[in-house]
């Protein structure tokens, strides 16, 4: 990977990090790019470690400062290991994805909002601290993280989908293709 490509990928990485950290700050917690960016660095980086170990990492270590410096628990309970699989499953859906086809890339982007959701809505369920495990169980859980994602403007799911992770993918993607598909360098990441 040339210098180039190696900063856009550091900049993408920080970018969402820090947006985490801010965004948490303000109590906008659903307003993470992190489904756009384990869309972009699958379907970006050849090295898939280091696809996965991006979105990952950057989860990671925004839940490490979460714990140590904010009142915010970085690491909750066991449950969130549902969440780190939604972000690992998201990057594998990338893996899939070609980062020249727009239209591809925004539906990519909102399946990656809703295995999120679903993924890790899932994993408070399966806790069984807060609801039965049971079918209306499970029901219940997805009805009452709704009103999770609405908060001070709007809702968040909707936010989180085409706010930040549609804007951070045509942010990402845009300035990738505009600096190297006009030289095929494409498939060289």
């Amino acid at each position: 990977m040339n210098k180039k490509k190696i900063a856009l990928v550091a900049a993408v990485i920080l970018a969402s990090v820090a947006l985490r950290l801010i965004f948490n700050e303000m109590r906008w917690f659903n307003l993470v790019p992190i489904a756009a960016l384990g869309i972009f660095s699958g379907s970006i980086l050849k090295n898939k470690t280091m696809a996965y170990l991006i979105p990952f990492g950057a989860f990671f270590v925004t839940d490490i400062f979460f714990q140590l410096f904010t009142e915010t628990p970085g690491f909750y309970s066991w449950a969130q290991l549902f969440t780190y699989g939604a972000v690992l499953l998201i990057t594998l859906m990338g893996t899939n994805l070609n980062p020249t086809k727009k239209l591809n890339i925004l539906g990519y982007t909102i399946g990656g909002s809703l295995v999120f959701f679903l993924v890790s809505n899932f994993g408070v369920w399966a806790e069984g601290l807060m609801y039965p495990l049971t079918v209306s169980g499970l029901v219940e859980c997805f009805g009452m993280a709704l009103p999770f994602y609405k908060s001070e403007f709007a809702t968040q799911l909707f936010v989180n989908a085409f706010a930040a992770d549609i804007l951070f993918s045509a942010v990402a993607f845009g300035i990738y293709n505009f600096s190297f598909a006009k030289r095929g360098q494409l498939a060289v990441a």
